[in-house]
């Protein structure tokens, strides 16, 4: 449900980029409205840092219901902005503002959920779990996102979308907001944080430990990990909604169903590539796709930019490739990352790494736009982007060790004391 909320505003860009931005260049609407999506991202790591700590010393629990309650309430509060009409420059400020507040909450939902997923299920089902949080949670979100903006396209008239028919799928963020309580109700606290709330072992900040000298590598590879993997999802999957209309020509109800298709293809994708790491390992599947992906993913993008509005078929197809094996390559880097921290600092750990891997891949779509004379630039731009992002993932998959036998228990034995780190730091 975040991420539903989070990528409301991919399918919305051509039509709110005109009402909140005043500009006569299309290329620097779309920038705007991918720079609010990008501002997001970007202060989703203060939310994790925040709620993470929060979460490790309080539990996932209360921290997952408070943090989907104000995403909810965020995208709720975006539907009632003023247009530029209305209110001048008012209008993209108090837009860019309630971004940032969602971005902070999204934060808080990573650092709880996807701590509490990996940590409930059994040792062999982790990398599952891990590929259904992180591609089953983004792609049933996307899903749901789609289907809502074909019922919206198709119910209000085409010339009152961009009166009201873009604030009704804001207004829907209520339904998040109501359903944090039901996930409230009926979830479990997490087994593993649970036998540790006795008695806390980190005295200092969370984000202290994960940025000392310990945890310092370890933080800054999984934070290149995870931008690589998120850099090619955003420009792929995240990018398709405005790709299909501004480069395309496809209409706004055949791309909901595009999308619709895509998102079913990054559902499995992650349940594939988080089952394979439970077989052969996290970083063998890193390994697979990530070699393949830095040739296949740009020339499949090529091909892509090189269609019709009419190749509809061969349009699903390919996006749906592309969504595939994008997700399947970055599904056990969720379980990776929670493999890499003990139980104490896991939810800040993970929610950071995670956030700020994810912040560097949501400019991206923005940057895109930015250096891209005109929409038909962007389709070399955005190969070539994903080239760099492809690379970026090998050499930190490369650069890693593999996590299965480690499991997330064993961490909490093995990990020595605050003060013997501390010591050892002090004598090196």
């Amino acid at each position: 449900m975040d991420l539903y909320d989070l990528t409301i505003i991919l399918y919305l860009a051509p039509t709110i980029g005109p009402l909140l931005f005043p500009a006569h260049n299309a290329t620097l609407q779309l920038t705007f409205v991918y720079a609010s999506f990008a501002v997001t991202l970007l202060f989703r790591p203060l939310g994790s840092a925040l709620f993470g700590a929060y979460a490790d010393r309080n539990g996932r629990k209360q921290a997952m219901m408070f943090a989907i309650l104000g995403v909810g309430l965020s995208t709720a509060c975006m539907g009632a902005v003023p247009t530029y009409a209305t209110i001048g420059f008012a209008a993209p400020i108090l837009f860019l503002a309630l971004r940032i507040v969602q971005g902070v909450f999204v934060g808080g939902v990573v650092a709880s959920t996807h701590t509490l997923g990996t940590e409930t299920v059994a040792p062999e089902h982790r990398g599952l779990m891990s590929g259904l949080v992180a591609g089953g949670g983004a792609g049933a979100g996307a899903v749901v996102a789609s289907i809502v903006y074909f019922v919206v396209s198709a119910v209000v008239p085409s010339e009152d979308f961009g009166v009201y028919g873009w604030r009704v799928m804001f207004f829907t963020g209520l339904l998040t907001a109501a359903f944090s309580f039901y996930i409230y109700r009926r979830t479990e606290e997490s087994p593993l944080w649970h036998g540790k709330s006795s008695g806390p072992t980190v005295r200092k900040s969370p984000l202290r430990v994960i940025f000392g000298p310990r945890y310092r590598k370890t933080t800054l590879l999984n934070i290149a990990l995870a931008a690589g993997g998120a850099t090619a999802y955003y420009l792929t999957v995240g990018f398709f909604p405005t790709f299909f209309g501004a480069n395309l020509g496809i209409g706004k109800t055949t791309s909901a169903m595009i999308l619709i298709v895509a998102n079913v293809g990054v559902i499995a994708g992650g349940a594939l590539g988080g089952h394979l790491s439970d077989r052969i390992g996290r970083r063998a599947v890193f390994l697979w796709f990530g070699v393949p992906n830095v040739v296949l993913l740009p020339l499949l993008y090529l091909w892509l930019a090189s269609l019709s509005s009419g190749s509809i078929a061969l349009v699903t197809v390919i996006s749906t490739a592309m969504a595939v094996i994008v997700m399947a390559g970055s599904a056990p880097v969720l379980i990776f990352l929670n493999e890499r921290f003990p139980t104490e600092i896991r939810a800040t750990g993970t929610g950071l790494s995670w956030n700020i891997g994810f912040a560097i891949g949501g400019i991206m779509p923005a940057i895109v736009t930015a250096v891209s004379p005109s929409v038909s630039d962007i389709p070399v731009r955005l190969a070539i982007a994903i080239t760099v992002a492809a690379i970026v993932f090998l050499l930190a998959a490369l650069s890693v060790r593999e996590t299965r036998h480690l499991g997330l228990g064993e961490h909490d034995q093995a990990e020595p004391s605050e003060a013997a780190v501390a010591a050892a730091h002090d004598r090196a």
